[in-house]
């Protein structure tokens, strides 16, 4: 039997294929999870185009223009880094589709203003993004599973809702 993630990633798949579009991820917490989700599902080189692993500020600074301003004023775990990320991943991938997220998966690192499990996700179809944020419980490999589903849990309820083009 195929797991929750394998289901969601699938129906996603085929909605995206429907409309003819690619999509790529940004992750930082989640360290290639999504994008290996994602690429479990067979047939996903048709509509998944890739990924950026931004666990580093700096990668995310030269690679997907997040500013040092951002950064200091806000953090990587803040609604402007992740529709930052999304925007220029959309935009070096050349894709109408992506998820940015970026949090504090734990055991270490969190604060008293963002604690572990505290994970911000931004979204971008066709040029409109929306964000999120999320606190989850659980060890390190739970917030990053569930950081998996939400992120493309919303994705796909968003294509869902919004029908065809």
């Amino acid at each position: 039997m195929r797991s929750e993630d394998e289901h969601l990633a699938a129906r996603l798949g085929v909605a995206l294929s429907a409309r003819g579009w690619r999509m790529g991820t940004a992750e930082s917490c989640t360290g290639g999870l999504m994008a290996s989700t994602l690429t479990d599902t067979p047939g996903s080189s048709a509509w998944f185009e890739g990924a950026v692993v931004a666990y580093d500020n700096r990668v995310k600074t030269d690679l997907l223009g997040i500013s040092g301003d951002i950064l200091t004023g806000h953090g990587a775990v803040s609604r402007e880094c992740v529709e930052t990320m999304v925007a220029g991943l959309c935009s070096l991938l050349r894709v109408p589709v992506g998820i940015a997220v970026s949090g504090i998966a734990g055991p270490t690192g969190g604060s008293a203003e963002k604690p572990v499990g505290t994970v911000w996700m931004a979204w971008s179809v066709e040029c409109r993004i929306w964000s999120r944020v999320f606190h989850f419980t659980g060890d390190r490999a739970a917030v990053k599973r569930r950081s998996v589903l939400a992120g493309l849990g919303e994705l796909e309820a968003f294509l869902t809702k919004n029908g065809a083009p």
